[in-house]
């Protein structure tokens, strides 16, 4: 029997008052990842930047620090496939919803190359303070954007597809909280801009999505955000909206990888159609132009 594929990320109790807080609880876990001798990545902010909450929020919500192997995993990915894509030319990334990341500061980056952040105010606020004193790699720009502004949106879609010739965006942990038909329209509003080359989201399937709902999805609700986004389709759910699947790895597969996989859990692999259906699956997938 197959083991659940990735436990609920965002789990909620009154400790969380708003979607805003859970960036802070995934920072809580970088500087976990960052203290270990044989760390996948090395985050030396992210301590500071989920400060008491976060690791309040962690240590005390049911099972809070239990899955460090999984926002491991998922960070690890997103590394892997961006800095792949910087290799392969990219000019300028865009980071939507990007929440407490910062890949700009800690990842070798090019200093040739161009970085634009997307979040609420009250998260960019935050952020711009307590990183003030920090240099970033690259050119680093943050902008206030609620991504559900859709003229708003494609207004700055075309904006940054003037400004660079190869782009590369990255939504970490944003779509779940989009229906089919939301995500479908901000899929196509990103394949306008020809030079919007490639995309890289985290996925999770239906099965994977009816447990996360069953466990928070009332009370995150009550925070604001809900997980609605499971495509039956998997990665595939992006061919007609403009994007092809090109790389798709699952989190406990690369867990499994670095010897970080807690015992009893079995990876899920997706089948010949790209899709786990009802079992439990959340990856990291790099989605292309056709």
């Amino acid at each position: 029997m197959c083991a659940r594929e990735i436990p609920n990320m965002i789990e909620t109790t009154s400790s969380v008052r708003s979607i805003s807080d859970t960036a802070r609880w995934v920072a809580y876990f970088r500087a976990q990842e960052t203290e270990r001798p044989d760390a996948l990545f090395r985050d030396p902010y992210a301590e500071r930047l989920a400060g008491e909450r976060g690791f309040h929020i962690a240590n005390t919500l049911p099972e809070g620090n239990k899955h460090e192997w999984a926002w491991v995993a998922r960070t690890y990915l997103f590394d892997t496939f961006l800095a792949n894509e910087i290799r392969k030319g990219a000019d300028l990334v865009v980071n939507l919803a990007a929440g407490l990341d910062t890949r700009p500061y800690r990842m070798d980056l090019p200093d040739t190359l161009h970085w634009v952040e997307v979040d609420l105010p009250e998260i960019v606020a935050y952020k711009k303070e307590m990183l003030a004193d920090e240099t970033p790699k690259c050119h680093l720009e943050r902008i206030s954007l609620d991504l559900s502004d859709i003229p708003g949106r494609r207004n700055f879609f075309a904006d940054l597809n003037r400004r660079a010739n190869r782009i590369v965006v990255l939504t970490e942990g944003l779509l779940i909280y989009f229906t089919s038909e939301e995500v479908g329209a901000f899929a196509r509003d990103l394949a306008v801009g020809e030079h919007f080359e490639s995309w890289i989201i985290d996925l999770t399937s239906p099965g994977q999505l009816k447990l996360m709902q069953r466990t928070s999805g009332a009370q995150l609700s009550e925070a604001g955000a809900a997980f609605k986004f499971g495509p039956p389709e998997g990665p595939k759910f992006f061919v007609p909206h403009g994007w092809n699947p090109t790389d798709v790895q699952g989190l406990l597969q690369t867990a499994a990888h670095f010897k970080r996989l807690p015992k009893g859990l079995l990876p899920v692999v997706l089948d010949a159609n790209g899709t786990a259906g009802n079992f439990p699956w959340t990856g990291v997938c790099l989605l292309t132009k056709p």
